[in-house]
């Protein structure tokens, strides 16, 4: 969380999302204003709107996060229009297809490392630069289980979510002199249109995504207060930290 008695400015990425959205009314608690970027301008509409209702100001983006170009315009756009950035939910990513790696295609391959991957990184080199120079913020990237352990045909999301890991420790160790803060939060399976689809395309191709199936999936609001803490001053000194989220499954 940014210094001073204002509550500072949150900026979601993928915002427009099942998670994405958990997070920005969340953040909305305890934010002055929330910025919510989307590819999808509807969504990124609608959930501006609810934060609205619950009280912050609101601005939504239409952008493609894995563009150099588009992220230093949201980033502009933001800072111009809410105030300095002084939370920042790295959260957008995509899913990609189930294969064996044999078969995975080289184009899916490709997007999920520019989405998941540069996104992620574009994101983190704006919105530190900018925080850098008041030398405070706290940064969350969504990582996932699946940057700790391998999956059956993931093995682009599989690969992209291990990159996310390594560039939170990385940017983590890059800010540790000021106060600016990047930790990661790791969601397992959670009740949205992406787990919907990545295990509707399991069971089509008979591949196994989950070792038990006793534990129930998690929730996006679970994802949202974790990132919520790590936002907050109560994790004044955690960095670099990836923060699991999966009811003990990656204990299974």
């Amino acid at each position: 969380m940014s210094g001073g008695d204002r509550p500072p400015v949150a900026l979601v990425t993928g915002g427009g999302g099942d998670i994405g959205r958990a997070i920005a009314l969340r953040l909305a608690q305890m934010s002055d204003a929330v910025a919510i970027v989307d590819r999808d301008e509807t969504a990124a509409g609608a959930v501006a709107q609810l934060v609205e209702k619950a009280g912050a100001r609101a601005l939504a983006i239409r952008a493609d996060v894995s563009s150099a170009r588009e992220t230093a315009a949201f980033v502009e756009a933001v800072e111009t229009r809410l105030g300095p950035i002084g939370i920042f939910a790295n959260n957008a990513g995509i899913e990609g297809v189930v294969a064996p790696l044999h078969e995975y295609p080289d184009e899916t391959f490709d997007q999920l490392l520019q989405v998941n991957v540069k996104g992620v990184f574009l994101g983190l080199k704006h919105v530190i630069a900018r925080m850098m120079q008041r030398g405070t913020g706290a940064i969350i990237n969504t990582a996932s289980t699946s940057a700790i352990r391998g999956r059956a045909g993931l093995a682009g999301y599989v690969a992209s979510k291990h990159a996310v890991l390594g560039l939170t420790r990385t940017a983590a160790l890059d800010v540790a002199r000021t106060r600016i803060r990047v930790n990661a939060v790791l969601p397992g399976p959670v009740e949205s249109r992406m787990i919907r689809e990545l295990e509707g395309q399991a069971r089509d191709s008979a591949i196994a995504l989950r070792r038990s199936a006793a534990i129930a999936h998690g929730r996006p609001q679970d994802v949202a207060s974790v990132v919520a803490f790590l936002a907050s001053d109560e994790a004044a000194h955690v960095n670099g930290a990836a923060w699991v989220v999966d009811g003990g499954m990656t204990l299974a």
